[in-house]
């Protein structure tokens, strides 16, 4: 078949609606394959949007100058001045984040579909993407079944992969040197949130502040993962926590236990001492849902010959944080921009759209791997542990500078003083020196990542190994 498209994005969640908007006006011929129809494009399960709604005020700039679009409320539901992390005994925050928004989020899909078909993308509804058409090891297309059930096919010149994380054809692709066709269970966090009403049952800034975003670290309640409370417009909240599989059977099996992520997110809820006389707010049925969410670095490549991935399908979640909304945006617009470049030029290699693997790492994706090795530390700490490290292994300073992927200097000398309580602690501490200083690598190896694909191999190896190693030394240790 001839191509019928210039740019293919299958997908139409945010990463998908903003990679067609930026093919489309980078002049390329672009179609958005989804499963939903137009008024529910961008759902990621049967529950609805399901995620914690937040971003990061500095991602929806990076939108908003890249595509000269304006966000405002009803899209942006609520202004947050930050979001603030908690020790399990709640006696320490440090601030994780700044400024940023509780979004609203089937009105902002919709915003970004109409922003894409305003830039000429066309939106093909309840098409189910299948998998990658492939010639000579090249992808070249998509099939799949419509709504009727009958099959489809259709050609490209790229196609940009927006289908989350468990991508069909991320998992169809030949087997490559660039892009893994699989993600490790021991990457990826089970995730569950309520969108709830309720009546405040008095002031307590710990459990519920309508003016920033709470991140509770506490491994009974998240075994390798957070609870979260994210303030909406009124009295309004988002509500829920992730875990982390392997965490999750050892807290049971320590504890004697048989809580499952479902009841994990009830216990939680009701230990909140604010949050009461709470119901489901099913606007949009949006109201309750579980979904997963990588934890990992992103790929080492986001591209295959005619072949771009975006957002979730490439593992783009913040490591430590797991949001996935912030990454999805910057990838959406820049694997758009790359595709139509490419198109534009006539080379859809490996080689040519080797440009957005560059300019993702430039963006947002050079700190990630710090960030991974850094949650892979987190989790072999116990609360007492993690009450501890929070009041005497780093300020808040450091904190905050490791949150956004900054390696502050940690000196053994400058420290080892504050940690005089316990053969654990000093062990823990000693362990936090080496994930800084492997942070530190790992940084230092993104700085250099590979500006072609003849020295990606032997930095990818490089890369693997350093990861490895810190894996092999921290495991999960909740309880």
């Amino acid at each position: 078949m001839e191509d019928k498209y210039d740019v293919i994005v299958a997908g139409g969640g945010i990463a998908g609606a903003l990679a067609a908007a930026a093919a489309a006006k980078g002049g390329a011929k672009t179609a958005i394959f989804d499963r939903n129809d137009y008024a529910t494009a961008g759902k990621k399960t049967n529950w609805g949007w399901v995620c914690g709604d937040a971003v990061a005020a500095s991602h929806i700039s990076f939108i908003e100058n890249k595509l000269g679009i304006k966000f405002s409320e009803p899209e942006l539901d609520l202004k947050v001045d930050g979001v603030y992390a908690f020790s399990p005994d709640l006696k320490h925050k440090f601030l994780f984040e700044g400024e940023g928004y509780s979004l609203d989020r089937p009105k902002l899909a919709k915003k970004l579909l109409d922003l894409a078909t305003k830039n000429g993308a066309e939106y093909i509804p309840q098409y189910e993407v299948e998998g990658p058409i492939i010639e000579n090891d090249k992808i070249v297309g998509i099939f799949g079944r419509n709504d009727k059930k009958e099959q489809f096919k259709v050609n490209s010149k790229v196609v940009i992969d927006c289908l989350g994380v468990a991508s069909t054809l991320r998992r169809k692709l030949p087997k490559n040197d660039f892009i893994e066709n699989t993600i490790s269970t021991d990457d990826i966090e089970s995730t569950g949130r309520y969108i709830l009403n309720f009546e405040p049952a008095g002031e307590d800034l710990t459990y519920y502040d309508p003016k920033n975003a709470l991140i509770h670290l506490n491994q009974v309640y998240a075994p390798g993962g957070y609870g979260w409370v994210f303030p909406k417009k009124g009295n309004r909240v988002n509500i829920g926590l992730g875990v982390e599989k392997k965490s999750l059977e050892l807290r049971n099996e320590k504890l004697g236990k048989k809580d499952s992520l479902h009841s994990l997110i009830d216990t939680y809820i009701e230990a909140n001492p604010i949050i009461k006389k709470t119901a489901f707010d099913d606007q949009d049925s949006n109201s309750k849902g579980y979904w997963s969410v990588t934890v990992r670095r992103q790929f080492d490549s986001l591209v295959y010959s005619n072949y771009i991935g975006a957002g979730d399908s490439m593992a783009m979640p913040n490591p430590i944080s797991a949001g996935g909304i912030g990454p999805a945006m910057v990838s959406g617009v820049l694997a758009g921009e790359a595709a139509a470049e490419a198109v534009h030029e006539g080379d859809t290699s490996i080689a040519s759209l080797w440009r957005y693997n560059i300019r993702y790492n430039e963006v947002y994706g050079n700190k990630t791997a710090a960030l991974e090795a850094f949650r892979v530390y987190l989790q072999s700490l116990n609360n007492d542990l993690l009450n501890y490290g929070m009041s005497h292994f780093i300020t808040e300073e450091e904190a905050i500078a490791i949150s956004y992927g900054r390696v502050p200097e940690l000196s053994m000398a400058q420290k080892f003083q504050k940690v005089f309580s316990g053969l654990s602690n000093i062990t823990a501490f000693k362990n936090l020196i080496y994930t800084v200083n492997k942070m530190k690598k790992l940084l230092e190896l993104y700085k250099a990542y590979p500006q072609n694909i003849d020295a990606f191999l032997k930095w990818k190896g490089v890369v693997n190994a350093e990861m490895l190693e810190v894996k092999e030394r921290f495991k999960p240790n909740p309880i």
